[in-house]
């Protein structure tokens, strides 16, 4: 059995430059506070939780006086506020691509346009987004959501970043015929699509993936659902002892790929595992 790595793959600049920061705040802080997972990756959150990390259900759960820390995905400037007023320390994580989103996000609310979000309505990334909006706002999973009966008035469309850009694309060609204006900004992240267009080059030379990821990572399912439609068959792990050897054992030409929130250490655990078979 061969394997060959997806080039690039695995952690992307804005987590990797988060959790830097995340673990620097620890090594100066005995715990660090945060309002939700700050990386959509179990292992890594176990690891980081075992340095001083802890996760909160919302900021009034952090006490007084705490550092806090934002995660890459963002925050609504209300939470943003809140933080600030209370806690000593804020150490700000935010991905500069997802930063660059809710700057657009205002430039379209202040400028009237009603915006469009590609995305996931329960991600952390879109909530932050929608937390710069004041006006009206939608946020839809796929162009086939889209069910208006009526010409719409301006329309203005973003996306989560770590969606495809083929999505974006069917998204905003069934809204040219239902708006009268249409302005769509391609707010997917460039890492991220670097990653999606390495799986499907990928794709091109090998039998089967495995795809390592938190099954809580948006970018990790994108590459699964990459994977599957190019007719491969897919393993997708959260690390190497989910890896059934027996799914192996048939397969010559092995890739494999992570998604932009999986840490080095759990990618180089399956390429060890996998020089071992």
């Amino acid at each position: 059995m061969n394997f060959t790595v997806a080039n690039p793959t695995g952690l992307c600049f804005g987590v990797r430059r988060a959790i830097e920061r995340l673990e620097l705040a620890l090594r100066e802080n005995e715990s660090v506070y945060a309002t939700g997972n700050p990386i959509h990756n179990p292992q890594e959150v176990e690891r980081l939780a075992k340095l001083g990390l802890k996760v909160m259900a919302s900021v009034s759960e952090i006490p007084d006086g705490a550092a806090a820390f934002i995660r890459a995905h963002g925050v609504s400037r209300r939470e943003y506020g809140e933080l600030k007023e209370k806690c000593r320390e804020v150490i700000d994580g935010t991905c500069p691509f997802v930063r660059h989103v809710h700057k657009r996000a205002e430039e379209l609310d202040r400028e009237g346009y009603k915006i469009v979000i590609l995305g996931d309505l329960d991600h952390p990334e879109v909530k932050g987004i929608l937390g710069h909006i004041d006006g009206e706002a939608l946020i839809v999973k796929s162009e086939n959501r889209i069910n208006l009966r009526e010409r719409c008035g301006r329309i203005g469309i973003l996306s989560q970043t770590t969606q495809t850009e083929a999505a974006l694309a069917a998204l905003a060609s069934k809204f040219v015929f239902l708006t009268e204006e249409l302005r769509v900004y391609n707010t997917i992240c460039r890492a991220t699509v670097k990653r999606q267009e390495s799986v499907k080059k990928l794709a091109e030379s090998v039998d089967a993936v495995v795809v390592v990821g938190g099954r809580n990572s948006a970018n990790t399912r994108a590459l699964v659902e990459i994977s599957r439609s190019s007719g491969l068959d897919v393993a997708w792990i959260e690390h190497a002892g989910e890896l059934d050897e027996g799914w192996l054992r048939d397969k010559d030409k092995i890739g494999v790929a992570a998604g932009g929130s999986t840490p080095d250490w759990l990618v180089n655990d399956l390429i060890a595992k996998l020089l071992r078979l």
